[in-house]
């Protein structure tokens, strides 16, 4: 059953009573929409005629949605530079290797940037990907400093004239702080040489309330632009996209919606919506 059909056929009903407002709330709550905004929800239904709660509810829940774009950028008389961040687990660079295809299948010249290089399973897994999808990958040597691989992966992008550059980094060091300052330096260096123009967090759906913590941290530690949503079930877990807009402003550009590279999609706000809905 869709997110919210529950709440609007008990609202329709014309009676409800208080043991099913509670029943209500929680399975808003335990779809991930968050405590403070299913309040609101249910408070606008205990406040209205029938059809008119309907009504404000779907305005409500809309307006909730971030209204900056969610087009990938790009700049057509320089290098655009994508970083691709998170939390290990999360999707990177499988959500790098399917943000590549999408841009070379528009006919762009793509490089990738390995540049979590602590953990080498990710760098292989680039190199696996870069092959599979005939793009080249710049890498560096374990445990190196990743700010170098971005470095030396502007260097590249720019002398051979490549359109997109996107780099995929750590997403987990010794702690938070150290993490957030590696960032911070890949950030800073990039920036020196290339703009960076799009700061990517993929979050995994099923992270649930967890994945809008990890939102702020990487907000305030690199500037992030949009999201990219992992495993996200519009029936079940849905209402995290909602609780990511409401409480950050930023769009989520891309959905992941399976393993292979080419499972990847725009966001889509409105079919998004229709779908809590119906």
């Amino acid at each position: 059953m869709s997110l919210f059909k529950r709440l609007f056929t008990a609202i329709r009903s014309g009676s409800v009573s208080p043991d099913e407002w509670e029943q209500l709330r929680g399975t808003l709550i335990s779809s991930d929409l968050g405590a403070n905004l299913v309040d609101e929800v249910i408070e606008q239904a205990k406040s209205m005629k029938a059809d008119d709660a309907v009504l404000s509810i779907t305005k409500l829940v809309s307006s909730w949605l971030s209204d900056k774009s969610r087009a990938l950028k790009k700049e057509h008389d320089r290098l655009t530079t994508i970083l691709i961040v998170g939390v290990n687990g999360t999707g990177k660079t499988t959500s790098t290797a399917k943000i590549a295809t999408k841009l070379i299948n528009d006919g762009n010249k793509v490089l990738l940037a390995a540049a979590d290089t602590f953990r080498a399973a990710a760098t292989e897994q680039l190199q696996t990907w870069a092959e599979r999808i005939k793009t080249p990958v710049v890498t560096g040597e374990a445990n190196s400093d990743p700010a170098s691989v971005a470095f030396n992966a502007v260097t590249k992008a720019k002398a051979e004239d490549f359109q997109y550059l996107i780099i995929d980094t750590a997403g987990r060091l010794h702690n938070k702080q150290d993490l957030m300052d590696e960032l911070g330096k890949v950030v800073r260096v990039t920036n020196k040489h290339s703009q960076v123009d799009e700061v990517l967090l993929v979050i995994d759906a099923t992270t649930g309330q967890n994945g809008i913590n990890q939102a702020k941290v990487f907000i305030d530690a690199v500037g992030v632009t949009g999201f990219i949503i992992t495993k996200l079930d519009g029936s079940a877990k849905g209402g995290v996209a909602l609780a990511i807009e409401k409480q950050t402003g930023l769009p989520i550009k891309f959905v992941g919606t399976g393993e292979g590279v080419l499972d990847l999609s725009p966001f889509d706000s409105t079919a998004y919506i229709q779908g809590l809905f119906n």
